[in-house]
């Protein structure tokens, strides 16, 4: 008997780090839902991945409790189950003085990044408790900000520190339920949102400077490797990074 192929949700699917790794899982033979705001950029994807019945695009903003409910209720209509959520979707404000931060650009930061993972992770927590058999894995995408910041990115840092204190939560009320839960923090992969960073980005110093960057497609084979072990082993915390970016060093 075939064994049934694996479902995966990829949240912020549209572009980037989701867009890799929502196709890079459906070549790994994973049935995705690609979620993200711009229903266009979803289908587009959808059509990159051959335009198989095994992606479905589901226009999700992940701040709004109701869409993520329909998001995760799609997943189960459609497939029937819920393996893997890539819990990817997520901004930045970075480059705005910590003195000149706006309250109002603090929420929508912390709504996308923290709130939103929050309440992905919920759904996809429920879905895996009932499931039968049940089970499966969250995969939160953190950040190396989530060790040590940028200068001027506070929204950005102190959510992506909340997320390994969630990741740490989910792991453990997850452990009876058969639910692993791990995070994986990237540093400097190509994409639009980092495309800046190639250019000139300011170091702790207030020098302006370009880094090193690293192919997405690096991530997504990372994010793969987590995805596709059994449940008996997780990888907790993954730090992937381009090799000479000024991570690792006195600042």
């Amino acid at each position: 008997m075939n064994e049934i192929p694996p479902v995966a949700i990829v949240t912020g699917a549209g572009s980037g780090i989701g867009k890799a790794c929502a196709l890079a899982l459906a070549r790994a033979g994973h049935r995705v839902v690609l979620a993200g705001r711009r229903a266009e950029a979803l289908q587009a994807v959808v059509e990159q991945g051959g335009g198989s019945d095994a992606l479905l695009a589901v226009p999700t903003d992940v701040t709004r409790p109701a869409q993520v409910d329909a998001l995760f209720a799609a997943a189960l209509a459609r497939f029937g189950r819920v393996d893997v959520l890539f819990n990817n979707a997520g901004i930045s404000a970075n480059g705005i003085a910590f003195e000149d931060l706006d309250v109002d650009t603090w929420r929508r930061v912390v709504d996308t990044n923290l709130t939103g993972m929050f309440l992905c992770a919920q759904g996809a927590f429920r879905a895996m408790k009932a499931q039968s058999p049940r089970g499966g894995r969250i995969i939160n995408n953190g950040s190396i900000s989530a060790h040590a910041p940028r200068p001027d990115s506070a929204p950005y840092t102190a959510t992506k520190h909340a997320i390994t204190g969630l990741t740490k939560s989910i792991s453990l009320d997850g452990r009876a339920w058969d639910i692993a839960c791990g995070q994986i923090d990237i540093g400097n992969a190509v994409t639009d949102m980092a495309a800046r960073m190639a250019s000139g980005v300011k170091q702790a110093d207030g020098r302006i400077a370009a880094e090193p960057m690293m192919d997405v497609q690096r991530v997504a084979d990372a994010v793969v490797h987590m995805a596709t072990l059994p449940l008996d082993a997780n990888v907790q915390f993954l730090t992937l990074m381009a090799t000479k970016m000024p991570f690792v060093g006195r600042g």
